[in-house]
Order: C-alpha cells, then structure tokens, then sequence
C-alpha cells in the first residue's frame, strides 16, 4: 500500500470516529474533524501532509493517489 493510499484511509476514518465520537460522546469532537479538514485542505494548496511525511521517513513507498 502506497503513502496516497493510507493518508487516504488514515484521514477518512479518523473523520469517521470522530463523527461517531460527537454524536455519542460530546459535541466538542467536533473540532478533531474540523483539524482533519482544515489539515486535507492545506495539504491540497500546499503539498504538505506530516502523516506522508512520517510514511516517507519510515520508508513507504509514494503513489499517486488518483490515478
């Protein structure tokens, strides 16, 4: 699996669980999905995304996401 490929499934199912937090937990992890979205949009102007980072530092291969 590629780094496109797991900042993908990373970032949606951390969207995910905190969805599910705020609804059954307390509102304010709301703000943890705000951070995801706010953290994908900059990644998409700028080209930085310190979890591909990580991924590349630890040797994982890069992919192009929609290929």
């Amino acid at each position: 699996m590629n780094i496109d490929r797991i900042v993908l499934i990373f970032a949606g199912s951390v969207i995910l669980l905190s969805l599910a937090l705020t609804h059954y937990h307390s509102p304010n992890w709301v703000w943890l999905t705000v951070f995801v979205a706010a953290n994908i949009l900059q990644a998409g102007f700028t080209g930085f995304c310190p979890l591909a980072k990580m991924l590349k530092a630890i040797g994982k291969q890069p992919g192009q996401a929609f290929k």
